[in-house]
């Protein structure tokens, strides 16, 4: 391990305190982050740890998870709820959004969590819990009792929380439901937390003749250790299709070269990259939020730079839960009359069709 980086912790960090003596935090900047750790959650997973340089003051795998008084200040068109989650939820613990597919949250707790999370208000040991048995029940019903859902998402909070009994009571009862054909799962814990991804949770996965994706929240390519590349190809091996989704965040990821860096690092682990959010309007979350137009011309600078297998959808949740839009830059514009003005990746302009010398 580098001689930089923090040294090694047994088990995940979840207090001010604890990062303190870990090294992570600085003792003169505790008093100013105490807010922060009285209202959100705080967790580090000892991979995570690891991963710090404490010298560095813009290390981007700190910048992610250890709190920062920017936490503090809200602006006015900050949200509790920036995807509005709850305009769409019949039942607790179902968002159902779109017509062929439904959020299922059964639990709200995370190994990690992330200082821009757009759930932070409803995540972590004072959030909202896992559902109840009774509460898991009803959400069953509302999807069996739905023939329109296709597919169901298990987030949260991270559902790899749950231990593999629990998750395979939760893949037997959508395997019996006839007209969902694709669960999917989205997690951070094959890469902040890789050792739970054994054979036993691997196969709790599977949900008998369900077409099974996992999707993968990573945000700098540094995350793919060893291990998290082993957990990748346990799950990829066992026939789990995996995908990405990833957030544009300022200080993480925010150049060309690093994003395009992650994005090779997914399709080397066999992950499609799916997602590039732009930053959720989370309270206390301005400092990561780049401006759409940034955004865009970050999206177009992996254009021709890198494989198309390597290149997401940027995508902008719109706030009060009216679903996701693609945003990234158009390279096509009309000019009348069936033609065509083109922007390469270099950002020349072409006609089409070409126009006769």
């Amino acid at each position: 391990m580098n001689a930089l980086l923090s040294p090694p912790v047994a088990r995940a960090l979840k207090s001010l305190e604890e990062l303190q003596a870990a090294g992570l935090i600085a003792p003169q900047d505790v008093p100013s982050l105490a807010g922060i750790g009285e209202h959100y959650a705080v967790a580090v997973t000892p991979v995570m740890a690891a991963l710090i340089d404490p010298a560095d003051k813009n290390d981007p795998i700190a910048r992610q998870f250890i709190p920062d008084a920017a936490e503090l200040v809200r602006l006015p068109e900050e949200r509790d709820d920036p995807i509005g989650d709850a305009a769409h939820s019949p039942v607790p613990g179902i968002v159902h959004r779109y017509p062929d597919r439904v959020l299922l949250k059964a639990v709200h707790v995370c190994p990690v969590y992330c200082r821009f999370c757009f759930r932070r208000e409803m995540v972590g040991p004072q959030g909202l819990g896992t559902l109840t048995p009774p509460e898991m029940d009803a959400a069953f019903a509302y999807i069996a009792g739905h023939p329109e859902i296709w597919e169901v998402i298990l987030t949260g909070g991270d559902p790899l929380v749950l231990s593999p009994r629990r998750l395979r009571a939760i893949t037997e009862r959508l395997a019996a439901i006839d007209h969902v054909k694709v669960v999917r799962f989205h997690t951070r814990v094959p890469v902040v937390e890789p050792g739970r991804v054994d054979a036993a949770l691997v196969e709790a996965l599977k949900a008998s003749g369900k077409a099974v994706y996992l999707a993968l929240h990573a945000n700098h390519s540094r995350e793919f250790t060893a291990e998290a590349k082993q957990a990748c190809a346990r799950l990829v091996d066992a026939g789990i299709v995996m995908v990405s989704q990833s957030v544009l965040l300022r200080g993480v990821n925010d150049d060309v070269e690093t994003l395009a860096a992650l994005m090779r690092s997914f399709v080397e682990n066999r992950i499609k990259p799916y997602y590039l959010h732009h930053p959720d309007l989370a309270p206390g979350t301005s400092h990561f939020r780049l401006t759409i137009e940034e955004g865009q011309a970050l999206v177009a600078g992996l254009r021709g730079r890198i494989s198309g297998l390597c290149q997401p959808a940027y995508i902008l949740d719109i706030p009060g839960g009216h679903g996701k839009a693609v945003i990234s830059a158009s390279t096509i514009a009309s000019e009348g009359g069936g033609c065509y003005t083109v922007t390469d990746f270099r950002g020349n302009a072409h006609s089409y069709p070409p126009r006769a010398d």
